[in-house]
Order: structure tokens, then sequence, then C-alpha cells
């Protein structure tokens, strides 16, 4: 016999600062990362039997080396959560944060499970875009048929720009946009909520005395978003990824290095523990387009995840649109025609970072507080994902 789906209720919400790639975090592992958003995530809730967490799902991109032998599982333990907890890594590049949430939603709302950690990390750093060995089957090349999915990103974005005629221009001032966003949002303090400060540990040898100096600096801020970025200093940038093209290292996200966690309940469990809820999961949708243009995937995700929640798109109070380029974010905002002043209030990829498979996670506790903050009602994550999809969530804040 069926049984009706329940709520899934997200009660704790949390990321690292995110760090510039070869930065802050360039000697600090993903599963380390990983272990304190999941500490940090519990950390703020009442008091219970850890052994009671029915799952753990993170995302990584490039699940291997330091964040390779099931991160999940690894993370978890180094959490110091009891060895009944089990772990699973998901990988659907871009968006495997957002699917470790939308999986774990799933768990709760069929009943099968009543608490859930759904969580995301990367180190761009420590593991290169594509992983340390890129091995692509080489079928991929004979004809035309498949030969997107060996399309680079930087040059995807270049053939969205032209397809979709977002100039240099326009580009430009979106990246100008993203940075100006994020550096007052830090000013306000807007990230207070959402960022667990890590702790960086430094040790270098001392020759004369023999000995290990060590030195530990809280990181407390994101280390991507520039207060000296502007358009002329933007305009002078030379095309990465095309002789004569528009897609700069100013208009592109940076490659960067962070880790997010969420704490999703049953609401019987909620009720038990007398918790207040950050937000409801409403849904989630990933839909595929063509490898060459994936950075318009959510063009495709969006419409489809509206539908099957019912809401509608002028319902959504805030929207955080991944900048994987502006090019790509751009082409989605006329697309779909989206309100721009609700894309990205706090500025996005290309001032924030985008560490790969965290990201999802990481935007999803931005949205979650930035709702409770000026108290809007729904909001989404949405992004384009390698070899041509895109994914949307839509989540319903609880604010009081």
């Amino acid at each position: 016999m069926s049984q009706p789906i329940q709520d899934a209720f997200i009660v704790a919400a949390v990321r690292t600062p995110v760090g510039r790639i070869r930065g802050v975090f360039r000697n600090t592992r993903p599963d380390d990362l990983l272990s304190h958003v999941i500490r940090s995530a519990l950390a703020g809730l009442p008091s219970f039997d850890q052994g009671r967490i029915d799952d753990v799902i993170v995302g990584c991109a490039m699940p291997e080396a330091e964040q390779g032998l099931n991160v999940a599982r690894i993370g978890l333990l180094l959490a110091g959560l009891p060895d009944a907890v089990p772990g699973v890594t998901v990988n659907r590049f871009c968006a495997s944060g957002l699917q470790a949430v939308a999986m774990a939603a799933d768990r709760i709302r069929l009943g099968e499970a009543d608490i859930m950690i759904a969580a995301g990390t990367e180190s761009m750093s420590l593991v290169p875009m594509m992983g340390n060995k890129v091995a692509m089957n080489p079928r991929v090349f004979q004809g035309d048929r498949h030969v997107g999915i060996a399309y680079g990103m930087g040059a995807t974005a270049e053939n969205v720009a032209r397809r979709w005629q977002v100039s240099r221009e326009d580009q430009d001032a979106f990246g100008m946009r993203s940075h100006e966003r994020a550096v007052t949002a830090i000013d306000r303090g807007d990230f207070g909520q959402e960022i667990t400060p890590y702790a960086v540990e430094t040790r270098r040898p001392d020759p004369e005395s023999e000995t290990v100096d060590v030195s530990t600096r809280s990181v407390k801020i994101d280390q991507g978003p520039r207060r000296d970025t502007n358009l002329e200093s933007m305009a002078k940038l030379k095309p990465v990824f095309a002789a004569g093209g528009s897609v700069t290292a100013g208009n592109s996200s940076q490659m960067s290095d962070g880790a997010g966690a969420v704490v999703l309940m049953s609401e019987r469990l909620v009720t038990e523990l007398a918790l207040q809820p950050l937000a409801r999961f409403v849904g989630f949708a990933v839909a595929g387009v063509a490898a060459e243009v994936m950075g318009i995937g959510p063009v495709e995700a969006i419409p489809r995840v509206l539908k099957q929640t019912g809401i509608r798109q002028s319902e959504l109070d805030w929207i955080e649109l991944n900048e994987a380029f502006a090019a790509q974010s751009l082409a989605v905002i006329r697309e779909l025609d989206l309100d721009q002043d609700r894309v990205n209030p706090l500025g996005g990829a290309i001032a924030l970072g985008h560490p790969l498979g965290a990201t999802g996670a990481i935007r999803t506790a931005t949205l979650l507080h930035g709702l409770q903050r000026t108290r809007g009602r729904y909001g989404m994550v949405t992004m384009c994902i390698g070899t041509g999809m895109g994914a949307a969530g839509v989540f319903e804040s609880l604010s009081t």
C-alpha cells in the first residue's frame, strides 16, 4: 500500500568561506572541510542521538585523490559521527551538492528516513578540473553526435555568447555587478549566519631552533570578491577560450575550494526536538541540453521544476543562479525573463567562487538564510552542468 508523500524540512544549513584556487585553503583537504561543516551543522541543533542519522549524502564533482574513497563516509567519520551512520558520494558535476540535498529530501519524503545530512565538498587546489587523469572515450570524437562532450567549459560559454548574442560589454557589466553585490553583502554581514569559520593551520620549520612553528588563522569571509574591480580593468582582460572571443577570467566563475552542509528532518523529528525549521524542500528537477551549449541548462530545468511544484516564476523571491559564466547566466536570464533584482542579490560565482560539487550545498545555505533575513517565501537554486544538463531546486522559507 502506497504511503502519502511527507514533507522534508531543513533545520540547519552552513558553509565554509570559499577560498580561491591555491589560496587560503590550498593545503586544506576537502574531507577536512567536509567534516567541519558536518560538525558545524549539527552543533546548532539540540542534543540527540547522532546514531539516528539515516544517511549522509555528499556531492563531489571530481571524487578522486584527496576527495576519493567515498569522501562522504570519510568525512562523516572524521566529523565524529557514530560508526553506524552510513555515507554515499554522488556526482552530477556542478549540481552535485544540490543533487545531494534533493536525494536526502526524497528519502524523508518517502518515509524512509527521519534525519539526513546533505553536503558538498571540493578542492580545486588539490584535485584539478577533470581530475588527475583525463581518459575520455575515443568514440566522443567519432563524428559530430557526441563531440560536444569534449568541449571545455569556456568553449561552451563562447558558443552560448554567440548563439544568444551576449556582448562582451554585457558580460563584463554582469561580472562587475557580481563583485559589487558580494562586497556589499560582506560589509553588511549578510553571510554571517551561514558561514562557519575555518581554522587554517600553517607549519613552518625553524632551522635555528630545530622546531616547527605552528600558526593558526581563522578564515571567516569569502576570498574571491574584489573591491578594486572596475569595468576599465575588466575590459583589458584578454579572451581565454577563443581568439576574438568574449569570455575572460573576469566574466567567468572562479575556481575555488569550499564545502557546505544541510541537515534535513521529517516533521515527526522536528516536532520531537521542538525545532523551528529554516525551510521546506519543495521540489527538484534536472534536464538535458546539447553539450556544446551546456550553460543554457537552467532554461530547461527551471520550467520543469515550476510545473512539478505548481509554483509560478513570479512567486520566486530569491534565485541563486550559479554564475558559471556571465554569458550563460545572461542567456538564461533573458530566455526566461528572470527578474535580475531577484537573481543573486548577494553576488554569484564570478565573485564568490565555484567549488564545483560543493556549490549546490553552499548556494542552498545562502538562499535559505537570505530568505529568512528578507522574509521571502519561495527561493530557487539552479545551475548549468557539464556535458549538457541543468538542475533546479525550490525551497519554501519558514521564517517566523
